[in-house]
């Protein structure tokens, strides 16, 4: 491990019982999608990230907890989301209805019109979003989750 090149985070949601609940999907194996707004790259100065990228999953703690492998980046409208990448986020929707509907909560939510310096902040279908597959090729820390 401590051979290994720095590699950039991989955050999902914000520190906190949310982020702590998709590591452990991740970690399970049900979630291997993610999606971001496009606005949050722009506002970050982040390019988007590369097939064959690979970065450290951050826990809620800040540990690096395991390398993800990005395997599919698509930039696509917030209303041409799919059933399949719905799925794929393992995060126990069954509609995309619903996987929107939690997804909006959190996008305008005070933390991310923070992170984006837009008070009023909302997404509409044309919003752009970063439809982002992974898979996980180590694990570093065994014990988290426990």
């Amino acid at each position: 491990m401590s051979n290994r090149e720095a590699l950039k985070p991989f955050l999902l949601a914000f520190p906190g019982p949310l982020r702590d609940q998709l590591v452990g999907a991740v970690l399970a194996g049900v979630k291997v999608s993610t999606t971001g707004l496009l606005a949050e790259y722009a506002a970050e100065q982040e390019e988007l990230p590369a097939v064959g990228e690979r970065s450290a999953l951050i826990d809620s703690d800040g540990r690096e907890i395991a390398v993800v492998e990005v395997t599919e980046v698509r930039v696509l409208r917030l209303g041409d989301v799919g059933l399949q990448h719905v799925l794929d986020e393992g995060e126990g929707d069954t509609s995309v209805a619903q996987w929107r509907a939690g997804h909006e909560r959190f996008w305008h939510g005070e933390e991310m019109r923070e992170a984006l310096g837009d008070p009023e902040f909302t997404v509409d279908d044309d919003t752009l979003i970063v439809a982002e597959r992974f898979r996980v090729v180590e694990l570093l820390d065994p014990v988290v989750g426990g």
